[in-house]
């Protein structure tokens, strides 16, 4: 399946179940994949460029809480997910992202030592 396809796929389905799109982390090759083929699904969406495609998710969570997700963009399914209380600030927030990109990064290139709490 091609990438924007899947793209498209899993924004509907994460849309379904209440999730917004919030930005991508895409490579090279799949950014020009998607700008020669459907202009509009990067439109307006914060996309950082990536060794390994990836969405980030978000909705409210319970107790006042936010939960992310980090999805694969990929056939097989894998996605990494926290909570947020609502005092925590944007640089621990940040922090506990680029944690879990570099736990996303790990899984795709093959170095499975990373812990799964």
């Amino acid at each position: 399946m091609k990438s924007a396809n899947l793209f498209l796929e899993l924004v509907a389905t994460y849309r379904k179940h209440g999730w917004e799109l919030r930005s991508a982390l895409l490579q090279p090759v799949t950014i020009a994949e998607f700008h020669s083929q459907e202009d509009e699904l990067l439109n307006k969406l914060p996309v950082r460029e990536a060794g390994f495609d990836a969405l980030w998710f978000s909705r409210p969570s319970h107790n006042n809480r936010e939960a992310w997700e980090l999805r694969l963009l990929a056939q097989t399914q894998y996605a990494l997910f926290e909570t947020f209380e609502a005092d925590e600030t944007e640089e621990e927030r940040d922090d506990v992202k680029r944690e879990m990109e570099a736990r996303l990064r790990d899984y795709v290139s093959g170095n499975n030592s990373t812990k799964t709490e």
